[in-house]
């Protein structure tokens, strides 16, 4: 697992950026926790950097969306959706779990779970 902070850390409309196999943004929606692959799968921005929006980020450089979760985007530029993560958080620690790579699929939607339930 990758440790990201405090759950306290990351608060309500804001990410962070995190390093696993590849830089990985959380993002707190509402009190939902989602990760995904930091970059944008159209051109190499960092998502962490764009505007947030309900379940949704889009991209600092050319406006690509992503759903936060499932990975997909909603239309052009991108067209490769980018890797979703299990977010684990006990005790107030915020964790990731980096999924395994699968080219050209999102790996599903895990949003951010309490340990223990």
């Amino acid at each position: 697992m990758i440790f990201v902070g405090e759950l306290s850390d990351i608060p309500v409309g804001e990410s962070v950026r995190v390093r696993g196999t590849v830089a990985i943004a959380v993002f707190n929606v509402d009190g939902d926790l989602y990760a995904i692959d930091d970059t944008c799968t159209h051109q190499d921005a960092s998502l962490s950097d764009g505007w947030l929006e309900d379940c949704a980020v889009e991209c600092p450089l050319h406006a690509a969306c992503f759903d936060l979760r499932t990975g997909m985007p909603s239309g052009p530029p991108a067209k490769t959706p980018v890797r979703t993560h299990q977010v684990v958080i006990a005790d107030g620690v915020v964790h990731v779990v980096e999924s395994v790579p699968a080219p050209g699929a999102a790996t599903g939607a895990r949003r951010g779970v309490q340990a223990g339930t």
